[in-house]
């Protein structure tokens, strides 16, 4: 961050304190002071002295007070003096820039903003004036990824995640649970779908084989606009939620590929129970048994092909007529006819989304 906001404060306690007061960074190196000479000044001591605690400690003449989020502290502020008064003049400018510092980084860290944009957090018409502050590109195409873990060991995700995408200024990782975490990517305008799911592979692909790591990655549709983000992950969202509905043994799931299970999903269950009353009989489609449910899918994988799908069940070409008779028979619907395997396919659908009552958003 800029080491204005502490120049500024310094100058303003100094009045009040009376004693030379400033604070150093991480390598000991004073960046605010109320005596402008001493800026740019190192002490290698002090360094030490903060690698090794975040109490207040004095070093020539000066009380020290360490403040900062990480493990090691990110600065220090310094007062003049080593008795009770400068302790707690030491003690109150590290509670004050500690404050200036938070206030700082929520105002012009660029990943909080896309945090919150993402998370819908931030009114629309502020964005734009948000955006220009942190000069931000808003007018570039983007996407985001939802990445859910599944099954973890100790290794962090987040981590891993943001080593495999270091350019903080072109992409942005963090959490939103425990499980989620998301990443926005920027993209060239001319990448397809099909390369957006590569790169959620090689994603979930190195979490499961280097870290042990198992993890369901979403993907919205790419955007153009800062604004479009949240849309983007509401997709990402979706997509994951579709896909654990209706393809629950896909790890990478695009919104862009839903098809017809999308439309599925918004549809209210009585609707879904309608039709379903329609198309069957009462109790048809429970009659079906887990073979013959296995036949239909293999059917429907192999375009209603009759030859081909029962070379690949390793059955006589006879044997599959006639379990689809009797599919004909329980159902009223001959699988062999586009219409009728159409319908029947959007009933399986249903029925599936009606058993697993997904969470809509």
């Amino acid at each position: 961050m800029s080491n204005r906001p502490f120049q500024g404060l310094v100058v303003q306690m100094h009045d009040t304190i009376h004693a030379t007061i400033g604070v150093v960074d991480e390598t000991a190196t004073v960046i605010a002071c109320s005596d402008p000479n001493k800026v740019g000044t190192t002490n290698e001591f002090v360094s030490a002295d903060m690698n090794e605690s975040g109490d207040l400690f004095i070093r020539d003449g000066f009380t020290y007070k360490p403040f900062g989020v990480r493990t090691t502290p990110d600065y220090a502020v310094f007062v003049e003096g080593t008795d009770e008064n400068a302790a707690k003049y030491a003690d109150i400018l590290a509670i004050a820039m500690s404050s200036i510092k938070q206030y700082y980084d929520e105002k012009y860290d660029r990943n909080n903003f896309i945090k919150n944009v993402v998370l819908d957090n931030v009114l629309p018409g502020d964005i734009v004036i948000k955006a220009r502050e942190l000069h931000f590109n808003a007018e570039i195409s983007r996407v985001v990824f939802l990445i859910r873990i599944v099954s973890a060991n100790d290794i962090s995700a987040y981590d891993v995640i943001q080593n495999l995408f270091p350019d903080k200024s072109k992409d942005f990782v963090f959490n939103i649970t425990e499980t989620d975490i998301v990443l926005v990517k920027e993209i060239k305008s001319t990448v397809e779908s099909k390369d957006l799911e590569k790169l959620a592979r090689s994603i979930a692909d190195t979490l499961s084989s280097e870290f042990y790591t198992r993890v369901n990655v979403g993907i919205g549709t790419s955007v153009v606009g800062v604004k479009e983000l949240a849309r983007s992950f509401k997709e990402a969202q979706m997509a994951l939620e579709v896909g654990k509905v209706f393809d629950t043994d896909k790890v990478i799931v695009s919104y862009d590929n839903l098809g017809i299970a999308r439309l599925i999903y918004h549809l209210p269950t009585t609707l879904c129970e309608t039709f379903l009353h329609e198309v069957f009989k009462r109790g048809s489609i429970e009659s079906l048994d887990h073979e013959t449910l296995f036949t239909i899918q293999r059917f429907f994988e192999n375009n209603l092909n009759v030859s081909e799908t029962s070379r690949k069940l390793f059955v006589h070409r006879n044997t599959l007529v006639y379990r689809l008779e009797k599919i004909k028979k329980l159902t009223g619907l001959d699988l062999r006819e586009f219409d009728h395997a159409i319908v029947f396919k959007i009933a399986l659908m249903v029925k599936k989304y009606l058993s697993a009552s997904p969470v809509k958003f």
